[in-house]
């Protein structure tokens, strides 16, 4: 009896011993650790290379976001939980100095990329989904690469007056383009297909309306159509380009996330510099 007691603990115990190597050994296999440590670039099979954190959950950027603050609040935020990790670990293909912190209105904090707060959606179940992706038109998978971005917000022309996409004055939200750091992009009214109408050649004006200068079109959000956008070079500089628009960014508008001052310039309701999106009537 006591031979045979033994020999059952002794198997026991083994079974015990191969369970806990089975399951180290899965976790290495593809089971990923539940401890948030940091994010990092995720080769996904739809999107290809997108940003997620250590475990490989899927991040995200909201167009309503584009001033740098989260626009994602109560409800929202049950849906679309903010991410924030404390010195977060950084993967490889990521900058430390694109990472920031923001303060929520609820008091808490959360991290942004290239000041776009980050979020997971809340019905992605597995390392791997991008269920998220273009939700609503206005959300976007996170990405290092992106050419431009696009914010979802009332336009406000330097008149301080509210616009609509169209150049012309009215309430609601638009949608338009940005660079990838929320720089809002425009449109000149008189160029014509795939030709810089404004620009000098001596460059000259090009603080006013900068050339949005780009060497190469990388990731385009999917909530447009990446074969609508290419380059042009113009005195030496490689432009932008959107359903034949050249594109540029507007001096006044100072760098600030979001600005849209050029809407209204020179000209209030004149509609001569305009905002892009898919409603964009191509040259």
């Amino acid at each position: 009896m006591k031979t045979f007691k033994t020999s059952y603990l002794l198997i026991a115990f083994a079974f015990v011993a191969l369970l806990s190597t089975s399951c180290k050994k899965d976790n290495s296999n593809g089971t990923q650790p539940t401890v948030v440590t940091g994010v990092q670039i995720s080769i996904n099979a739809k999107l290809g290379n997108i940003i997620t954190d250590n475990n490989g959950m899927s991040l995200y950027f909201f167009s309503k976001d584009v001033a740098g603050a989260s626009a994602c609040v109560d409800g929202c935020a049950i849906t679309w939980p903010p991410f924030y990790k404390e010195n977060p670990s950084i993967g490889t293909g990521l900058a430390t100095s694109d990472f920031g912190v923001i303060n929520r209105t609820d008091g808490t904090k959360q991290t942004t990329y290239k000041g776009w707060p980050l979020y997971y959606y809340s019905k992605d179940a597995a390392a791997g989904d991008v269920n998220g992706d273009a939700f609503g038109n206005l959300w976007a998978i996170g990405k290092a690469d992106y050419s431009v971005m696009f914010g979802n917000t009332q336009l406000i022309g330097h008149d301080g007056v509210s616009y609509n996409d169209q150049g012309i004055g009215g309430t609601g939200a638009s949608t338009f383009l940005t660079d990838a750091n929320g720089h809002t992009l425009y449109e000149f009214t008189r160029d014509t297909h795939n030709t810089n109408t404004f620009t000098k050649a001596d460059l000259s004006n090009n603080t006013v309306w900068p050339i949005f200068e780009i060497s190469a079109v990388g990731s385009i959000p999917t909530v447009f159509d990446k074969t609508l956008f290419t380059t042009v070079t113009i005195f030496g500089k490689s432009q932008l380009i959107y359903k034949g628009h050249p594109l540029y960014t507007f001096g006044q508008d100072a760098g600030v996330r979001g600005s849209t001052k050029g809407v209204s310039f020179p000209t209030p309701g004149a509609a001569i510099w305009k905002i892009n999106n898919n409603a964009t009537i191509a040259l």
